[in-house]
């Protein structure tokens, strides 16, 4: 788990607050290959609370062209899009409007990545104060987070091709 921003004098970035990615990779339901995946999410604790950091983490999708609601965003198929995924030493780097981080991932996750040559990206706007950066996640609570119809149904999804230094 990465710590990307926190809150700025910046009205968004105020109201967004801190923005953390966390990456796994598990088998796809729909053909049961691993895929990788990286979640960004708030931990509401921005200058208006909790629903102000969803409206801001909802405006941040606005802003990169990301549905909200289920629908899963092909950003190969979007003329320059700001979502991209770096893939390298070890790190994926996800950047988009509002946040550039280099986050850690293990190698099953690169394994996924490499061989999908996708990340599936979610950008939660519900807040998770409770996986702050620094503290562990468990594999259940990662889970009951990340299969929450509620988290699910009002996240951005988008698979975004993985890039690297040499491509």
């Amino acid at each position: 788990m990465t710590q990307t921003n926190t809150a700025s004098a910046t009205s968004l970035m105020s109201r967004l607050g801190t923005l953390v990615v966390i990456p796994w990779a598990g088998e796809h339901q729909d053909d049961g290959r691993d895929m990788a995946f990286l979640m960004a999410y708030t931990l509401g604790d921005g200058v208006s609370g909790r629903e102000g950091s969803e409206e801001a983490a909802l405006t941040v999708a606005k802003e990169a062209g990301l549905p909200v609601g289920g629908a899963v965003l092909d950003v190969a198929q979007v003329p320059k899009s700001p979502v991209k995924v770096l893939v390298e030493a070890g790190k994926a780097v996800l950047t988009m409007p509002y946040l550039h981080v280099a986050c850690p991932v293990p190698e099953q996750w690169v394994t996924a990545a490499r061989a999908r040559g996708t990340v599936y990206v979610i950008l939660a706007s519900r807040p998770w104060p409770e996986a702050v950066p620094g503290r562990a996640v468990t594999e259940a609570a990662l889970q009951a987070f990340a299969a929450d119809e509620d988290v699910l149904r009002t996240a951005a999804h988008c698979l975004v091709p993985v890039g690297s230094l040499t491509s």
